[in-house]
Parts: structure tokens; sequence; C-alpha cells
């Protein structure tokens, strides 16, 4: 009988890390990171003036521009923190990569 993999363990080969300590270190970044913007985008919007309970596009977008960044910084900040960065920061360029692809064609 072939034994399956648990949850952690193929979040370990997905992330190519080294052991499922770095893979809870991982999660514990991304929940860290997830709470702080919680926590932080209220009061930002408080500050420029914006109520967010009702939505619409021009929301959304500001929305976007400002905590995705704040969201991607975050991560950075607590992947050091909890000795991950390295792992954050390879996230980090394939995502502006795959930005920079969406948004820039290349010449032929």
């Amino acid at each position: 009988m072939v034994k399956q993999k648990n949850f952690l363990s193929k979040l370990q080969d997905k992330w190519q890390l080294n052991n499922i300590r770095q893979v809870l270190l991982v999660l514990l970044v991304f929940a860290c990171t997830g709470l702080t913007i919680l926590f932080i985008k209220s009061p930002i919007f408080q500050f420029l003036g914006i109520n967010m309970e009702k939505g619409g596009f021009w929301k959304t977008l500001l929305y976007l521009l400002l905590i995705l960044p704040m969201y991607q910084i975050m991560l950075l900040f607590y992947g050091f923190i909890f000795g991950q960065f390295g792992f954050f920061w390879q996230k980090e360029k394939q995502l502006l990569r795959r930005l920079r692809a969406i948004f820039i064609q290349k010449k032929k």
C-alpha cells in the first residue's frame, strides 16, 4: 500500500523547501502578513477619507494600488524576521516578471 503525502509534505515539494519546519515558517509569514494588512488597511483608508463599505470600480482600483504593494512589502519584512527572506524574494521576483510580461510587450 502506497502512503500518500500529507498536506505539509505536498507544500514542501511544491515550494521546494528543505523541511517541514521551513513550510511552517512560510505559513506563519503568510498568516502574520495577512493579519497585519487586515489591521492597517482600515486606518489607512480612514486617514485618506475613503469609505470602503460600498464597493465600486475606483475604490477597488485604489485598494489594489495601495494594499497589494503593502502586502508584498510585509511579506518580505516578515520573511526576513522569520528567516525566510530568500524564499519570498524569489516569489516576489517571479511576480514582478509576470506583471512586467503583462504590461510590457516584448519587442520582436
